[in-house]
Parts: C-alpha cells; structure tokens; sequence
C-alpha cells in the first residue's frame, strides 16, 4: 500500500467514474475475457467509448439488472472477468436475487458496481438514493464490500478486484469527488489506510465522509483533540486489527458513513469494538430515513453527514473517555 495525501478539499477536475473507465480499458485491452455489462446507462459512466472500441467485451443488457446479472454470471462461469454496473439502488435492490443466487452462491466471481451511492443521487430523489447497499452485499458470505474514495482509489481498486477472484460490490460516485489521494496511489483489498495519527479520538470513514472527516480532524486540532483519521473504505472483509489498535491507541472511536447507521460500517466496527476493545463510541450517518431530492450540499446538511456533525460526534465520545 502506498499513497500520496492530497488533503486540499478540493473537487477533481475528472469525473469520478472516468476512473473506473481508464482502469476498465487497460484490463479490457490486455485481457480479451474482460468484459462490461451495464444497464442502459452507457452515457452516465461514460463506458459509450468502451463499447466502441471493445465492441465484443461490452454489453447492454437494458433496464433489467436482474437479466444483467444473470447475464455476468453466465460469462463468468465461461472464464471471463465480469464488471456488472448499474445505479446503486437497482444493482443492489432489484437484483440482489440474482446476486446472491447466480453468482456469490455459485461460487462466480462477479464485480458488481452501484453508481450514486447515498446522497450522491440528488436530484434522482429518494428512488434511487440507496442507503442500504453496502448492508444488502456484507449479508453474502465471504462477498467483498468497497466504499472507495476517489479516482485514484477506484482506478486502483477495479484493477485489484479483478485479479481478486472474489465476488464483489463496489459503489461508485460518478462525478464531483473530492481528490483525496494522488494519483499512482495503491491500496489492499480489506486493508484500512491511516490517514492522520491522533491519540485522543479516532474517527473511521469511507466514501465521501473521509474528506469530511479530514475537514473535522483540522477543526478538533484548532479545539485542541488530537484526531486519528482512518480511511476504512472496504467494509468487508474489514481490518479489524486496526479497528482495533486504534480503539486502544486513541479510546475512543466515531464512525462516519454515507449509509443507513443501523447496518453499516458503524455496525460493523461496533461489533469489533465491543468484543474486543470496548470504548465510547459515535456514529454519524443517516437515522433510519429514505431519501428526497435535492443538492448533494443540501443533502449532506440534512442527513447529518457534515465535517460539523462529525465534530459535535467525536467531542460527545471523548467527553465520555
């Protein structure tokens, strides 16, 4: 593992999905059995130039995830590498059946990526504004689960979930990501990456809550709480020896996720905790609610997804140390 923290705040000028599609297009043109299924959504992850150029490992299967993942499964099973991509809600929601069923069940390792996770779907409102994906895919035994950060992160992590040969969900934000990493960056698959060290408090987030977490660590620094950044961005399997050194380093832990709190990474590193380091623990992330339209901003405001809710957290747990 290697990587270059930007830690600017600042949006990429690359559309975020653009790193999947420049990883895709070099497996895609050293390995003939890599292919791309997607579901009528060419020109929202910007695979239409795939497709030209790798006309035979490029396939639409329409609005019908279910079929497409029947489809992903059956090339598997004939010896090909599969990425299966569709919104968030549907890659997961609607064909979850076909998921657990056809591929993780079969012992076929399909990749399946679920674009707009969260509040990242905005204006695509509360149908398609998935909180729950994450959970839907930890369910499946020995599934790998990934929240990733940026372009650089999603660039290197299509490439290592493809030699992985294991059954996988990965979200995936499509545009206006903030650059966390510089590129060239490697990560390991089930590895957490420690961003900031700090000894009173640790907070652990994924996705689009690990710039906000580094926005809250400068907050506390200026408060005078000495914050422990970890980017924890595969859910499963998860590190839970750094989970748990942290817990022991720091004693106290907050959780920041974009994801329903009652079955997400929060959840996850509380089930670590309390069996084998128990100290005083936040989550920030959304209560047990659907989604609604509106600006991601907005949107971060109102579900208590903030740099500033993850600040109000993390002095609530140090002040129960």
């Amino acid at each position: 593992m290697s990587f270059t923290l930007i830690g600017k705040h600042e949006k990429d000028s690359r559309a975020n999905r653009d790193g999947y599609v420049a990883a895709l297009r070099e497996l895609m043109a050293a390995d003939s059995k890599v292919c791309h299924i997607d579901c009528d959504l060419y020109n929202c992850i910007n695979t239409a130039k795939v497709e030209k150029d790798f006309p035979k490992q490029t396939f639409n299967a329409g609005i019908a995830e279910a079929n497409a993942m029947g489809i992903a499964a059956g090339l598997t099973a004939t010896g090909r590498t599969v990425f299966m991509h569709s919104f968030g809600c549907f890659s997961s929601r609607r064909a979850y059946d076909q998921a657990f069923m056809s591929c993780a069940y079969a012992k076929l390792p399909v990749h399946v990526l679920g674009s707009d996770p969260g509040v990242c779907a905005a204006y695509n409102g509360g149908t398609h504004m998935p909180f729950e994906d994450m959970a839907i895919y930890m369910a499946i035994p020995e599934a790998v689960v990934i929240d990733p950060t940026d372009y650089a992160m999603i660039y290197d992590l299509t490439k290592k979930l493809a030699a992985s040969g294991k059954f996988s969900f990965m979200r995936m934000i499509r545009k206006g990501v903030v650059k966390v990493y510089d590129d060239g960056a490697s990560f390991e698959i089930g590895k957490g990456v420690t961003l900031k060290d700090g000894k009173d408090v640790t907070i652990i987030a994924s996705g689009i809550m690990v710039d906000e977490a580094l926005k809250a660590q400068e907050t506390l620094a200026a408060d005078g709480i000495s914050a422990k950044v970890v980017d924890m961005f595969t859910w499963k399997p998860l590190d839970e020896e750094l989970i748990v050194a942290s817990a022991k380093e720091t004693g106290a832990i907050v959780t920041a996720e974009n994801h329903q709190l009652k079955c997400g990474l929060g959840a996850a590193v509380a089930q670590v905790v309390a069996k084998n380091a128990p100290v005083p623990m936040e989550m920030v992330g959304v209560e047990d609610r659907f989604g609604q339209v509106g600006s991601q901003d907005f949107l971060q405001k109102e579900y208590g997804l903030t740099a500033d809710h993850i600040v109000e957290a993390v002095k609530k747990a140090v002040s129960r140390k």
